[in-house]
């Protein structure tokens, strides 16, 4: 980006960086415990949960935007894409892990990316249960933010393969045949995958790879910038651009990464 350019990216961090505490205060103040849950999915023995909270988030959302970037555009899982005006764009996931959030789980999250020109360049992961915030900074690197403290993140230094932490989740969207294809990966995935929260704690260090299938751009733009800001490669599993989503993988190391890549080929 060019040096107008690099202004607009710390706006925009900026920006960003103020939509936890907005968030978190409608949560708890207005939206806690009032849930009602509704079925999106068209198939009868399908489940795509969504609830009025996701909605109000938003809602909130799209309006706090406009605000200030009347010109952007915004592509959210609720309410559709508003074409930019300006070369920069939103992509909303209100909640991520609504599964999660229906059952009490606090892994639940506010998922944002700013992208320019169609490229992912900022990501917020905020979590009002767990009250902290994953965001990406404006000089390229991530951050983990607890009690207004920023902490710089890193991935994990390399390990060997089979001792490699791997998370990863297939919801049913994987059939068995295909798992079966890819058998001995699967009983490498021996860490349970919390939606978000999983990538994030690749980028903490704390994971070596995540796996997951049938994500739409919501889920995964967010997570591009914080990934490859801490040190983490992130492809779809054809080694494609993640930005078009779909099925992902996250690693902290290259050797593990083309390894992963080797490994999904039979169902990739």
């Amino acid at each position: 980006m060019n040096q107008i350019e690099n202004k607009n990216k710390l706006k925009y961090y900026k920006f960003l960086n103020s939509l936890p505490k907005k968030l978190n205060k409608l949560y708890f103040s207005k939206l806690k415990g009032k849930f009602k849950l509704n079925n999106k999915s068209k198939k009868k023995s399908g489940f795509d949960p969504v609830t009025n909270i996701d909605r109000a988030f938003e809602l909130f959302l799209r309006k706090e935007i406009l605000k200030i970037f009347p010109n952007d555009g915004i592509i959210g899982e609720e309410f559709g894409e508003r074409k930019t005006k300006s070369g920069f764009s939103w992509i909303l996931d209100p909640i991520d892990g609504t599964r999660s959030f229906v059952i009490g789980s606090p892994t639940w999250s506010n998922l944002i990316s700013v992208n320019y020109k169609k490229i992912p360049i900022l990501g917020l992961v905020n979590f009002p249960i767990l009250s902290k915030y994953y965001i990406t900074g404006a000089d390229h690197s991530s951050y983990l933010v607890e009690n207004n403290k920023f902490k710089k993140l890193h991935v994990a230094k390399p390990i060997s393969f089979n001792s490699s932490k791997m998370a990863g989740s297939f919801f049913g969207w994987l059939p068995l045949k295909k798992q079966l294809k890819i058998s001995k990966l699967v009983s490498l995935m021996r860490f349970p995958c919390s939606d978000a929260l999983s990538y994030c704690q690749l980028c903490e260090g704390k994971l070596d790879a995540v796996i997951q299938c049938s994500n739409r751009i919501w889920d995964v733009h967010p997570m591009i910038p914080l990934i490859k800001n801490a040190g983490g490669f992130i492809n779809t599993w054809k080694n494609k651009d993640p930005k078009l989503a779909g099925n992902i993988v996250a690693s902290s190391n290259m050797k593990t990464h083309k390894q992963l890549l080797k490994m999904l080929k039979p169902v990739a």
